[in-house]
């Protein structure tokens, strides 16, 4: 049974509700998880889970929820997951820790896209689901916001050391986000008559001491101008320490960071490029757009204008051993990177991923690198010249100095591989795929 991946790659930005809960536990399971059941199923609407997962995964279902709750479950704890087999996407993680253990629950919820979170009625939905939450498990803080934003703003450590952080835990108003749960010691710790004052959509006191606080009515335009204000006032109404301009510069400048950048890479790498955002935190995305934009490759210099002549007295056999190098490449790296058996266009911009992904000159030694794979790669970057730009070997006696013919010029495939693999810089500097095109340009 499928489902889709609220981790996967893509611009959109997720919606992210993080919940550690106390309860006292009875003596049946059932009854302490139902208030969170039934939130789930009363207020979720469009993302409601269509999938259930304990040991393996299952329609949703009641019966199916207690069934993977029960098969979790161990001497102190258990677990499971609820997730969608269409969009929008969800990761929704519940977990509880059992006597003899201090009991906890907790509630991961990830939806994506944000987007989702744009109307009046999907958002009224979760903060009654977020209020049912925190009415039957006291929490010390919860919140729900966009998850680029939480990155930016340092969640959860907020700067501290870890140790620290998991010692003081959400000891002070750190941040705001678009919907908070207070629990009853911080309450009293920053006042519970400012925090019932707090400027907000909506302040709340519950039945447990808690106060839930949602800055607006809608939580996907937390980027906005009126947003960021909102949530300016709101922090330093709850941080009188806190200076007004300060935290909304701050604020200002996440949402800069977070303002879409149209992709415009150069042509020669674009199909290598546009892999790479995706590769990063969604906070950091759109920097990194910004930057691989501007980035424009050094011109190859691995070629000349008129062919040396092969030096190799049996040009045959030199040959075959470039031909045993490629495939020794394609043996090690075919259920890695699938494409390398094409020998294509698209194999070499593949293979320009998989090393850039795995940094692999660095984190690999400098003698397998420049002993094996570099030598396996020109090989193989030269036999794909060959096979699809109608190259010709010209074989040297000197592995570097092999060339192929392409059209007007010669290509120093192993020179260019080694190059390649020297750091992460270089195989964005000297990338396969950049190569390819350039040659392709002078076939004809």
């Amino acid at each position: 049974m499928n489902v889709l991946d609220a981790h996967g790659s893509g611009v959109d930005d997720n919606f992210l509700f993080s919940f550690e809960g106390a309860f006292e536990p009875t003596a049946e399971l059932e009854q302490d998880v139902a208030p969170f059941l039934q939130a789930l199923v009363d207020h979720a609407g469009p993302w409601m889970p269509d999938v259930v997962k304990g040991r393996r995964r299952r329609r949703f279902s009641r019966e199916n929820f207690w069934e993977a709750l029960k098969e979790r479950r161990d001497e102190n704890s258990t677990s499971m997951g609820l997730y969608r087999s269409h969009a929008p996407e969800l990761d929704v993680m519940l977990s509880l820790r059992l006597p003899p253990l201090v009991p906890k629950l907790r509630i991961w919820v990830d939806v994506k896209p944000l987007s989702l979170f744009s109307g009046r009625e999907v958002c009224g939905g979760f903060i009654d689901a977020a209020r049912t939450w925190a009415t039957h498990y006291l929490t010390p803080y919860a919140s729900a916001h966009s998850m680029a934003d939480r990155e930016l703003a340092g969640f959860p450590h907020f700067g501290r050391d870890v140790e620290v952080s998991r010692r003081d835990g959400f000891d002070k108003v750190y941040e705001v986000c678009w919907l908070n749960v207070f629990g009853p010691q911080l309450v009293e710790r920053v006042g519970r008559e400012r925090v019932l004052s707090t400027p907000a959509h909506l302040v709340e006191a519950l039945p447990n001491g808690s106060v839930l606080v949602v800055l607006r009515p809608t939580a996907a335009d937390f980027a906005s101008e009126d947003a960021r204000v909102a949530q300016a006032r709101a922090h330093v109404h709850l941080r009188p320490d806190l200076d007004f301009d300060t935290v909304l510069r701050t604020l200002r400048e996440r949402s800069a960071a977070l303002a879409p950048v149209e992709p415009r890479f150069h042509p020669d790498v674009a199909p290598f490029l546009s892999r790479l955002p995706d590769e990063f935190a969604v906070s950091e995305r759109q920097r990194k757009i910004s930057e691989l934009n501007a980035f424009h490759p050094p011109e190859p210099e691995e070629w000349l204008p008129v062919a040396l002549p092969s030096d190799v007295e049996h040009p045959e056999r030199v040959l075959a051993s470039y031909g045993a190098l490629s495939e020794g490449l394609v043996a090690a790296l075919h259920t890695k990177v699938p494409s390398i058996m094409d020998e294509t266009a698209q194999s070499l911009t593949d293979l320009d991923f998989y090393f850039w992904r795995e940094n692999f000159p660095e984190r690999y030694v400098r003698d397998l690198v420049d002993g094996h794979t570099a030598p396996a790669l020109g090989a193989y970057l030269g036999d794909v010249l060959v096979r699809r730009l109608g190259g010709t070997w010209v074989p040297r006696e000197r592995r570097e100095e092999s060339q192929v013919r392409v059209g007007t010029r010669v290509w120093l495939p192993f020179l260019r591989a080694r190059r390649y693999l020297q750091s992460r810089q270089s195989l964005l500097d000297a990338s396969l795929t950049q190569f390819f095109k350039e040659a392709e340009r002078h076939a004809s």
